[in-house]
């Protein structure tokens, strides 16, 4: 791996500083220490983003490109995106602190993403309408909705980027990746890959910036067509606001606060590992992190005395180690927030278990931590904790379980642990999220849509859906007579 590399803006095919000049270092999490730098966007930068991807839509090499041509392309793509997994990783660990082997495995599970898209690029079909006229042919077809712009964080970039880019560049869209001004270097290792797979310039840019240089000109763009954001409440409601100046069609994927329930019959091995998965996977830094854990009752004790006894043999650690089960935080904000967060739930009555502190070395590092918490009103059962705290509550009734679980403004991910079926059914159909997994949890596949609801989004990224999502309609009247067109002013 290169050392102390710079990375450029990636626009209309090639690489370049930022038009003000503005670079910023970027911090290895492990270790605390600058390691890279990368150029920013300002507003001509954006501009020429922009103007390249609206551009692109009207050139023959991508607007005459079969559908057929554009799934090779994406199999191109993914095919480079599995041959450079291993090195993409190892950037996106030192990056963001990521696992390697989470890093790297995704990476490589993502060029799936594109296979799917790939495949369904020639599959984008219109319908023959039996329409209630006489002498009227009519017909749909699905056309590229235009120029799409797609806001990255940085917690799972390869993921977060294959459920837009995809089913964009499946659909013949251009799109202008906005990756976070924390840790954005594998986004830009990624442009690199887009480059070789061959799309025609201005068809993929790469770019990266504050809010006031980069996202907001980005998101309130007369020519940009559709906005698909992840990222925070907070940030959304802006992008929406700035796309009440162009109308873009916009998609959200937030955040939440994903409940767990294990009820007395689970395996309790096995919600343990669930819950584990939900909250210290990861780091905790998950959107769909399971971090409200409501707990039968008689099994509460039984329960977290497993997740403690699981919890003492996680080894936190370099990333890059191939033995290490928890890494670093990505910003030392992160931690902060964490330990003020614990604070208040201490002193509303919660109990630490384990953990509840920062490790004391160099780096981002935070022990997994558990809280038994009694009241509701806990903080850490209110706060999107994005760290490895796990906070557990016990219930008495199905009912109760169900009204928990429902009682947050949040719905993105939950989970259900029980062996009894009926129970898995009639629990998870009333559990309002746009995801439920039983028994298993942060399963994810190129075929399964993904998306929440209230405060954790609308729309959905992944499955067939969401490559109609980046199309249009456009309906088509011809009349087969060989009279003229009769009365011009009534309505046929």
């Amino acid at each position: 791996m290169e050392q102390n590399p710079h990375y450029q803006l990636f626009i209309d095919g090639t690489w370049s500083e930022g038009s003000t000049g503005q670079v910023m270092t970027t911090y290895n999490p492990a270790t605390g220490e600058g390691w890279a730098s990368f150029a920013c966007a300002a507003l001509a930068d954006v501009e020429r983003a922009i103007s390249a991807a609206r551009r692109v839509l009207d050139e023959p090499a991508w607007r005459d490109m079969t559908q057929t041509q554009r799934g090779k392309l994406l199999y191109r793509l993914a095919d480079l995106i599995e041959e450079n997994a291993e090195h993409i990783g190892r950037i996106e660990t030192t990056d963001s602190g990521k696992l390697l082997a989470e890093t790297a495995g995704q990476t490589r599970y993502v060029a799936d993403y594109y296979r799917y898209y790939g495949g369904l690029a020639d599959k984008i079909e219109g319908s023959v309408l039996p329409i209630d006229k006489p002498d009227m042919h009519v017909f749909t077809k699905r056309e590229p909705i235009g120029v799409v712009v797609a806001i990255v964080p940085w917690n799972a970039q390869m993921f977060l980027t294959a459920t837009k880019l995809g089913p964009a560049l499946a659909a013949g869209c251009s799109v202008i990746l906005k990756a976070s001004e924390i840790a954005p270097a594998p986004m830009f290792e990624f442009a690199r890959l887009c480059e070789q797979a061959g799309f025609p310039p201005g068809v993929v840019s790469v770019i990266t910036g504050d809010a006031e240089n980069c996202a907001i000109p980005l998101t309130r763009h007369p020519d940009v067509d559709r906005i698909a954001f992840t990222g925070g409440p907070d940030t959304a409601r802006h992008v929406v606001r700035n796309s009440a100046e162009n109308f873009a069609v916009t998609t959200l994927e937030l955040g939440g606060k994903s409940p767990i329930l294990v009820f007395d019959d689970a395996d309790l091995d096995g919600a343990a590992n669930g819950l584990i998965a939900g909250n210290f996977g990861a780091s905790g830094q998950s959107c769909v992190a399971g971090s409200r854990g409501l707990i039968h009752r008689p099994v509460f004790e039984k329960l977290v005395q497993k997740i403690a006894d699981k919890a003492a043999q996680i080894t936190v650690g370099d990333p890059l180690a191939a033995d290490t089960h928890v890494g670093p935080l990505c910003t030392i904000a992160q931690i902060t927030r964490i330990e003020k967060t614990l604070a208040t739930a201490v002193a509303q009555g919660a109990r630490i278990r384990f953990g509840g502190a920062p490790l004391d070395q160099p780096g981002n590092y935070m022990a997994p931590t558990l809280l038994e918490c009694s009241d509701l009103e806990t903080e850490t059962l209110k706060v999107e904790m994005f760290g490895p705290v796990m906070s557990l509550i016990p219930f008495d009734t199905e009912e109760e379980a169900i009204a928990i679980a429902n009682g947050t403004p949040f719905g993105l991910g939950s989970g259900v642990f029980t062996q009894n079926l009926a129970r898995a059914h009639r629990v998870s159909s009333r559990i309002k999220a746009g995801i439920c997994w039983v028994n298993t949890y942060r399963a994810v596949s190129p075929l399964a849509p993904f998306g929440g609801v209230n405060q954790s989004g609308y729309g959905r990224e992944a499955g067939i859906e969401a490559v109609q999502d980046y199309t249009r309609t456009k309906t088509t009247w011809i009349s087969t007579s060989d009279e003229p067109m009769a009365n011009p002013f009534v309505m046929r």
